[in-house]
Parts: C-alpha cells; sequence; structure tokens
C-alpha cells in the first residue's frame, strides 16, 4: 500500500526530470531539439557521408563508368558540383529545419563584421604556410622510418597507392586548357565546397554537438570527422587542423560566412599554387632534394607562435565587444 501511495510522487518527481533534461537541450535562443542533439549530428555525419560518397560515387560510376580518366572533364566537375549540393548542402538544411525548425540560428546565417573576417583571413594566412612546412617534416619523418621499419614501409605503401587515387582525381578536375576552364575550376574546387561543407560541418553537425558538449568538444569532434571526409591520407592531420580553425571561427563570431571564406581561401590558394607549380610539387608523398629539417623546424615553430599571437588578438577582440 505505501509503494502505491508513494507512486504519484514517484511519477511526478520522474516528470520533473523528463522536464529539466528537455530544458537542459534548448540553448540560449530557446530551440527546442526535436529529437537529441548528439543524434541529429550523427545522422548529419553518416548521412551527408553515405549519401555523397557512396551514392554519388555509385551515381558517377554509372554515369562514366569504372574509367574516370577518360570521362569528360567538365561533365565531372559538373557531377562533382550536384553531389555537394544535393548530397551535402541540402540534407544539412532539410535536418536543420525537421530535427530544430530554426534553421538560420542552427546554420548561423548571420552577416559578420568585415573586422571578423579580416582578423581571421589574417590567421588562415599564417595556418596556410604553417601546414606546408608540417606536411613536409611529416613527410620527411615518414620516409625515414619507413627505411628502417618493415611496418612503417607497408603503411606507406598503403597510404602511397591512396594518395595516388586522391592525386589523381584532383588532377582530373583541376586541369585546365583556358582561362575560362580556369574559373570554372575555381567554381567547382573553392567556392562550392566552402559553400555546402560549412553548412554541414560548421552549421548543421558543430551547432548540434554543440548543445550537449562544449564549444571545444564540439569544435574538435567535427574537425575529426571533417578530416576523414576528405579520405587524403597525408592530409588528414592539416584537414584535422583547418576544420578546427574553421570551428572556432564558427563559434566566436556566431555566423556560418566567416569559416565559408578561410574554407574558400585555403581552396583558392591551394588551386593558384597547383595552376603555378604543378601536381609534382603541390601534392607529393616525396622528400624534396632541398629540404632542411632544422630550418623547416624552425619556421613551423615561429609560424606556430605567430598563429597563437592572432588567436590572441581574435580573443580578445571578441572579449571587448562583449564590454560594449
Amino acid at each position: 500500500m505505501d509503494e502505491l501511495n508513494n507512486k504519484p510522487e514517484l511519477d511526478e518527481q520522474s516528470s520533473e526530470t523528463n522536464e529539466s533534461e528537455q530544458n537542459n537541450l534548448m540553448d540560449n535562443n530557446g530551440i527546442k531539439p526535436r529529437i537529441h542533439p548528439i543524434t541529429a549530428a550523427l545522422i548529419g555525419l553518416f548521412g551527408g557521408f553515405f549519401l555523397y560518397q557512396f551514392v554519388g560515387g555509385v551515381l558517377m560510376l554509372l554515369v562514366f563508368g569504372f574509367d574516370l580518366k577518360d570521362a569528360p572533364v567538365n561533365s565531372m566537375r559538373l557531377m562533382t558540383v550536384a553531389g555537394e549540393i544535393l548530397f551535402i548542402l541540402l540534407p544539412a538544411l532539410i535536418f536543420s529545419k525537421i530535427f530544430y525548425e530554426d534553421v538560420g540560428h542552427i546554420i548561423r546565417f548571420k552577416f559578420p563584421k568585415a573586422e571578423e573576417v579580416f582578423l581571421f583571413v589574417i590567421g588562415i594566412a599564417v595556418l596556410i604556410p604553417m601546414i606546408n612546412y608540417y606536411i613536409s617534416i611529416q613527410t620527411y619523418f615518414i620516409n625515414v622510418w619507413s627505411v628502417s621499419s618493415p611496418f612503417v614501409h607497408a603503411v606507406k605503401s598503403f597510404l602511397d597507392k591512396l594518395n595516388s587515387m586522391v592525386d589523381q582525381t584532383y588532377s582530373n578536375l583541376l586541369s585546365t586548357k583556358s582561362i575560362l576552364d580556369g574559373l570554372f575550376v575555381i567554381i567547382v574546387v573553392s567556392v562550392v565546397p566552402a559553400l555546402c561543407e560549412e553548412v554541414m560541418f560548421r552549421g548543421f553537425i558543430q551547432k548540434s554537438f554543440e548543445f550537449k558538449l562544449k564549444p571545444i568538444w564540439a569544435a574538435v569532434i567535427t574537425a575529426i570527422f571533417f578530416g576523414l571526409y576528405h579520405f587524403n591520407p597525408y592530409g588528414l592531420i592539416p584537414l584535422i587542423g583547418l576544420g578546427l580553425y574553421f570551428g572556432y571561427a564558427a563559434y566566436m563570431s556566431n555566423s556560418i560566412f566567416v569559416p565559408m571564406s578561410l574554407h574558400f581561401a585555403n581552396n583558392f590558394m591551394a588551386v593558384i599554387f597547383y595552376f603555378i607549380f604543378g601536381d609534382d610539387d603541390v601534392i607529393n608523398s616525396t622528400i624534396d632534394k632541398n629540404f632542411n629539417l632544422q630550418s623547416s623546424l624552425l619556421i613551423f615553430t615561429g609560424l606556430l607562435v605567430l598563429f597563437l599571437v592572432v588567436i590572441f588578438f581574435i580573443k580578445r577582440y571578441y572579449e571587448q565587444t562583449k564590454k560594449v
């Protein structure tokens, strides 16, 4: 009898607990997710990955066959653009609408101030050469270790095959015969990925994680998946680093247009360097004959310190902005 008499009290406590959990899922704008935000983020990650990499890949094979080298280049580029829009951008917008209702808040559709963009662009201007030096140092050690370790040599051989596939894919997309071709390449490789991937990763996915995780962990987890998503074996750590900086920019500015600008700037510089130096100097897993480890480590450290200084000024800018 006592147990029965206590049941309404237990039900009331359970109701209060459920209400408390729901309140914890509301951010400072009062948005109430329709499903658990972590679940929503995982749906975005695996749904987008499956749609773009597998469904898009199957469609590519059905249209062009298995010999992609002989496929019409412009048709491949159009398929790449279509895949980004249909399988990354649209799912991010649809998921935001279904799971959160307020698409603009989740994706961070807010125009930033010019000084915000300027500060973060200074950061990417330092980060890009720093990453290039890191890749050179990484390549040096991988090659050295592969000589003395059969295991590392086997792993390197496997990674070289993957890297060769990535290299061939990008070489086909980036090859140009005219200025018009070059402009089309910039749209395909720089503009479209910056728009579509940032809406999905720094918009829907990272914002979903932010409902339940600390902002730094939301940005780190999103950056890791961003790096894995690109299937670039030697560029994994640099891509994670870039993704983390994009995530930091998205959180601090609360504007998707800032990481979009940074993403575009990074891809645009990669395209320009490719046009100037060609694939042999840009996408490489062998040691440069003129490489000097000591000077590279010194320059990398100097750039890292400079980058941290930029981060300090960015943080101070937002601290002062909040006081105003």
